[in-house]
């Protein structure tokens, strides 16, 4: 597993092998020059043109006619330069020596190729002016993905399935590999590969970019070709990535969730990029891939916020291997996956695997196998039902291969291999995808398991055995539907592949050859993905101050303070229940935050002149534009001499997200996102970090629901019982009071219709009601802020029958109420 590298494509040292070698795009650019318009490539031979009698004259011949015709006109040079060499000594005809010596010929101009020595010339790539037709190619940009027909048997029982298992003599050649296509295609391929072998590196890649039409593209605004590719093949699903969806339509992703996926074998990480550009702070990634240099890059995510994404590296968390191959990882990875995501699993899971394969491109798909079916097993083990998987293959000729594909047709509703244009038509990339798992999933899953367990012993290199076919070749082939389509697939892949490699071959001989339409079809995909064609630029040294401005445009007043002290001589103000809400407040400091991406995150107390500082108190990360009210509260766990305390920042509100402006929208859509923004930010793995909560907040009528909550707890460090409030996880903290907001701008007021059982709208000023929320009614962050009314639960307050002293000047639960009971029952 050491040369596992778990990344994308774009680095191909050759052609058609799609490995990954950890080469970037970055020094491999092209500047072309104008083409030169001669004679289509079929009227030309391998070695060169056609003279005037029909006789083949290589292309070294012109050159040599070239240079006896200059030997025997002589130099070139202008009436003046004669005169001067002339006056120097020099005779026409002879060297340029003291004595006449030295050569009288031009120098030729020089034929080397990339860095390979002089006169090295690589057989069937020697330079030639060799024309390539181009308006004989298609150029795809509205792509069609075909599904495989639906799998409609039963699925067998493990022991059968372990039955098919079939253990033969290891394989390490695919040439006989004709099952699922003919013998001409795969030997085309073979061949069409293998002229590039002695090609230098630099200059097949150089040929390639001024090929392909797809080729400038490349990243956009992502860090790497990857990202690009999930951007496009997102795009020609219907968004089933970003958006997911069950067979009948509805979304996969349930009210108040977060999308969740999984990115596998992904390193740096360029699908997670794009989903979390995508879904603008709406999501929550997993990562598993190699440690090291494969590694997740999360400091090169620009687009999207990394600080949603939590990389896991199987036993031992942060500090595993992360080899996908070790079963203990993949046990460890799904358990870490299942706590964060309620049991429930993710929506998508996404691979990218791959690694080096240089000398032994021919048998990649060989070498892949165990790869293939870890990626698939890790996607089934973590998926919930209805769930996508997209993993990247290469060739698919032998039957364990193509025997995965028919176990995931097996158990999802519908699956696809699809070639999307972002990949390179030269390389032998392909991509399975498949939609909505099916619920009955688990003996598959288990029969992978046990296929991978096996593997791990025949895959070393001691072994000369091998687990060669994982379901009956008679099945494969007896199910025609199937079948074909593999058949199809394979065809196709191949004609189009082998059409590519023969233009790269034509463009490696032909330096002056480019393709014209690369900025044409980069405009046009971009605006079909929806993706903005920008420069990706790094972020420069963040000024806070700078990016305050910029996200509030001069309106600095949206952080000032507001609110009034509750008491009993305002509690009348209060009109309608069903306008209010609260939340129970801490006893530490209440402060703006401002984030930067990652650990740039600056704070502002609230008083004074605005200044933002580093927050340096606890260590957070936060998303590049996000503006929180915040409050730091010291929460407690457990109980006597075994009770700790760990710093805790209670989210309050939210006036930006990710760049997102949520000041206006309602304070139960701010919570909304909120909620969903805050559980994307957690992260089990990293113990460095404040752990951040919103506190509940409930309708003002249940305010009796934070009584429940409360109890006297003996506090570490204290002599006497405190009053404390508990959460759901299990901490509690000592509060100060109780937050009631006004969450509906005067003057409306919100109810509820007796009749109808319905929430509705009244305008105390022109009588209007409505069942609708209008636009007017909607409290922003400064509405909230400026209508705050704060019960402080200072001495004398009783608000829990243990409490012994109680101020009858002072607000009391039982007072608050009965005034309640008596607004709900007038």
């Amino acid at each position: 597993m050491s040369s596992l590298t778990d990344s994308e494509d774009e680095a191909d040292q050759r052609p058609g092998f799609g490995h990954s070698s950890g080469v970037s795009d970055k020094g491999a650019g092209f500047v072309p020059r104008k083409a030169v318009r001669k004679r289509p490539y079929s009227e030309i031979t391998e070695s060169g043109d056609a003279g005037k009698n029909g006789s083949l004259r290589p292309a070294d011949a012109r050159l040599d006619d070239f240079i006896k015709k200059k030997q025997d006109s002589g130099p070139e040079m202008s009436e003046a330069a004669r005169k001067m060499m002339a006056r120097m000594g020099h005779k026409q005809g002879e060297g340029l020596g003291k004595h006449g010596q030295g050569r009288t010929q031009i120098v030729e101009a020089s034929t080397q190729r990339g860095r390979r020595g002089l006169g090295m010339v690589v057989s069937g790539l020697e330079p030639s002016d060799v024309e390539w037709d181009f308006i004989k190619e298609e150029i795809v940009e509205d792509e069609v993905v075909e599904w495989l027909p639906k799998y409609s048997g039963d699925i067998p029982s493990l022991q059968e399935m372990l039955s098919w298992k079939e253990i033969g003599p290891k394989k390490r050649e695919i040439d006989e590999e004709t099952n699922f296509c003919s013998e001409e295609t795969l030997k085309m391929m073979l061949s069409g590969k293998s002229v590039f072998d002695r090609l230098e590196p630099e200059e097949m890649r150089r040929a390639r970019t001024r090929s392909n039409p797809y080729e400038t593209i490349r990243g956009v605004i992502f860090l790497n070709r990857a990202a690009m590719k999930m951007a496009n093949m997102d795009a020609i699903l219907d968004f089933m990535f970003s958006n997911p969806r069950k067979p009948n339509g509805e979304s996969l992703v349930e009210a108040n969730e977060l999308l969740y996926f999984a990115d596998v074998c992904a390193g740096p990480g360029g699908f997670s990029e794009y989903l979390l550009w995508r879904k603008k702070g709406e999501s929550k990634g997993f990562g598993l891939t190699l440690k090291g240099s494969n590694d997740f890059k999360l400091e090169d995510f620009y687009a999207g916020p990394p600080e949603m994404f939590e990389p896991h590296y199987g036993v031992g968390g942060l500090h595993g291997d992360g080899d996908i191959f070790n079963p203990d990882n993949q046990a460890a990875f799904r358990k870490f996956v299942l706590d964060n995501t309620g049991g429930q699993g993710v929506h998508v899971v996404m691979a990218d695997g791959g690694f080096s394969v240089e000398g032994q491109e021919n048998i990649q798909e060989i070498l892949s196998k165990q790869l293939y079916l870890c990626q698939f097993l890790v996607a089934v083990s973590i998926l919930r039902t209805g769930g996508h998987f997209v993993c990247k293959l290469f060739d698919l000729f032998t039957p364990f291969s193509v025997g995965l594909v028919y176990l995931m047709n097996m158990i999802f509703e519908q699956v696809a291999i699809f070639k999307p244009v972002t990949s390179r038509p030269a390389n032998s990339e392909r991509y399975i995808v498949c939609k909505n798992l099916k619920e009955d999933n688990e003996t598959v899953r288990c029969y992978m398991h046990e296929i991978n367990v096996d593997l791990c012993r025949y895959m070393s290199a001691v072994s000369v055995d091998d687990i060669n076919h994982i379901v009956p070749l008679d099945t494969l082939m007896n199910d025609e539907p199937f079948f074909m389509y593999m058949v199809n697939s394979n065809e196709n892949f191949a004609k189009v592949q082998a059409i590519h490699l023969k233009k790269i071959e034509v463009f490696t001989k032909n330096s002056q050859l480019y393709e014209t339409r690369q900025s044409e079809v980069r405009k046009n995909c971009l605006l079909k993905w929806k993706i903005p064609d920008e420069v990706r630029a790094a972020p420069g040294r963040p000024d806070p101050n700078s990016v305050f401005q910029s996200m509030v445009k001069g309106d600095s007043a949206v952080l000032e303070q507001g609110g009034t002290v509750l008491t009993q001589d305002n509690l009348n103000s209060i009109k309608s229940l069903a306008s209010y809400s609260c939340s129970v407040l801490g006893d530490g400091p209440t402060f703006h935050i401002l984030g930067c991406g990652r650990f740039h995150v600056f704070r502002w107390d609230n008083r004074g002149k605005m200044r933002w500082q580093k927050l340096n108190s606890t260590k957070l990360e936060l998303p590049s534009k996000t503006l929180l009210e915040v409050q730091e509260v010291q929460e407690l766990k457990g109980e006597g001499k075994g009770q700790r305390r760990q710093t805790t920042i209670h989210v309050l509100d939210a006036l930006f997200l990710c760049g997102e402006d949520v000041r206006q929208m309602s304070f139960e859509k701010r919570q909304e996102k909120l909620g969903k923004f805050v559980r994307a930010l957690r992260k089990p793995t990293r113990s460095d970090l404040a752990y951040m909560l919103k506190p509940d907040v409930f309708p003002l009528e249940q305010i009796d629901k934070v009584f429940q909550r409360l109890s006297m707890r003996q506090i570490k460090g204290s002599n006497n019982p405190r009053l404390c409030y508990c959460n759901d996880s299990g901490s509690f903290f000592q509060p100060a009071g109780v937050s009631i907001l006004q969450t509906v701008k005067e003057p409306w007021i919100r109810g509820y219709s007796k009749s109808t059982g319905r929430k509705y709208w009244f305008n105390i000023l022109s009588r209007e009601s409505v069942y609708e929320c209008p636009s007017g009614a909607t409290a922003s962050v400064s509405d909230c802020k400026k209508n705050l009314l704060t019960w402080l639960w200072t001495d004398g307050v009783r608000v829990h029958p243990d409490q012994q002293h109680e101020d009858p000047k002072q607000l009391s639960k039982d007072q608050i109420l009965a005034f309640i009971k008596k607004l709900r029952n007038p």
